[in-house]
């Protein structure tokens, strides 16, 4: 889609609150593309929450058409896009874990069940939680893939890396309080906390794929946790130190303990 300002192609536009019009990043406030619109009662453009495991530059502010009728809590469309996403990160994992050594006992297939079973869950359900929290504040909200972000997964995964950017949770609604998309963002971090604790004890099961699934589910959420908690936009923790910086570092300074402890344990100092 074009900038309606400057004419510059931009895949992922901004839409502007008060004339409606599509405008790439360098335009996307109403003064840098002197809008038409009622600017009386200016609102706050907030960016809606996204998975952010790793997360491109401008995010993306635009929200997609609703896909689903009233009451129903998923499209098809959006339900495609989750499984396309889920399927697609599983993959790219798989790929990373493979060339940085996979662990002994185990089999490509058996690192590519892992990798959907703890990068799909935590993927999913991060982003689910920010879906249905915004719904709750009675926001629309719906899931969408971003086709480039897989696309550089699955090319970083060669490189035992992955940028990991399938998609984001898209919140339409006006007027939404700072505290609002605080709690829709911190949302998705503390799901990750949850499933991380789920999978934990499965490092004490007797067997080499249970033990890997524990240990590889629970170090993933506490990372996809504490990276999303880092307080620069557009991550989960930049809306909460916006909102509360006390909140903010009672959920940051535990993580980034627990993960130090967890990966100095795993390197053996």
């Amino acid at each position: 889609m074009k900038c309606e300002f400057c004419g510059r192609d931009e895949p992922l536009p901004f839409v502007c609150n008060y004339c409606g019009g599509a405008f790439c990043g360098d335009h996307r406030l109403p003064e840098a593309h002197q809008c038409k619109g009622d600017l009386s009662q200016r609102r706050m453009v907030i960016p809606p929450p996204q998975q952010t495991t790793f997360t491109w530059s401008d995010a993306p502010q635009t929200s997609p058409e609703p896909q689903h009728a009233q009451g129903k809590p998923f499209s098809v469309l959006e339900l495609r896009d989750i499984a396309v996403a889920w399927a697609g990160l599983g993959l790219a994992f798989t790929i990373a874990l493979w060339r940085n050594g996979l662990p002994a006992g185990l089999q490509i297939t058996d690192i590519f069940l892992i990798s959907l079973i703890t990068v799909g869950t935590g993927f999913v359900l991060h982003e689910m939680s920010h879906k249905f929290t915004a719904q709750n504040y009675g926001y629309w909200a719906e899931f969408r893939m971003w086709p480039l972000g897989l696309v550089l997964a699955l090319a970083t995964s060669f490189l035992g890396l992955i940028f990991a950017a399938p998609g984001a949770t898209y919140i339409s609604g006006y007027r939404i309080t700072t505290s609002e998309n605080a709690k829709i963002s911190l949302a998705g971090p503390l799901t990750n906390v949850g499933v991380a604790a789920l999978f934990f004890p499965l490092i004490f099961v007797n067997g080499t794929f249970f033990s890997e699934l524990g240990a590889i589910g629970a170090y993933i959420n506490i990372f996809l946790a504490m990276f999303n908690m880092v307080p620069i936009m557009p991550l989960d923790g930049a809306k909460v130190f916006a909102w509360s910086k006390v909140r903010w570092a009672a959920v940051f300074v535990p993580l980034v303990v627990v993960f130090v402890i967890w990966a100095s344990l795993a390197i053996g100092l």
